[in-house]
């Protein structure tokens, strides 16, 4: 998928469209790494090119499937605790299979917020009263943000051994 950037239209198309553009830059951070460099720890962090794939995945499925939906975690199709668990890989986790789930989370989510007016409330035990525009903002941000971190995993894996002087 190509998502094209779109600069006219109305709130809602906006909106959507950043959150794909967003989501496939993230995508786009890890696709075609090895399995091992998909899993390179170069922070002390849990973040890796294939962690954050499967934290997104997670915010997509807490967001969407959880708050939104109303559904429990064992109706989302994956894990959607808020902690630390979203950038858990199991080790017969390929690359492809995260990026799979991410894209199988994001199509649910989109189903999901279709059924939302921007303006629609709900009340969240952390953040208060949420609306679907604010949800849809988050996600931009989150997604943004994760796709620098991408960037820089990305960067650092492929970079020349180089010897500072």
């Amino acid at each position: 998928m190509s998502t094209t950037l779109i600069t006219d239209g109305t709130e809602r198309t906006l909106l959507e469209n950043m959150l794909d553009f967003n989501r496939e830059a993230l995508i786009e951070t890890a696709r075609g790494l090895s399995e091992t460099n998909a899993r390179r720890r170069l922070v002390p962090s849990l973040t890796t090119s294939i962690s954050l794939l499967k934290h997104a995945a997670g915010a997509e499925r807490i967001w969407f499937q959880r708050f939104w939906a109303g559904l429990e975690e064992s109706e989302c199709d994956g894990y959607s605790k808020r902690d630390e668990g979203t950038f858990a890989v199991a080790e017969d986790e390929s690359l492809d299979d995260v990026i799979a789930e991410f894209e199988r989370a994001s199509q649910r989510s989109r189903e999901i917020a279709a059924r939302f007016d921007l303006d629609d409330t709900k009340d969240n035990p952390r953040e208060g009263k949420v609306s679907m525009r604010w949800t849809l903002l988050l996600m931009i941000q989150e997604f943004a943000r994760h796709a620098g971190h991408g960037d820089i995993l990305r960067e650092q894996i492929e970079a020349p051994h180089q010897k500072s002087t």
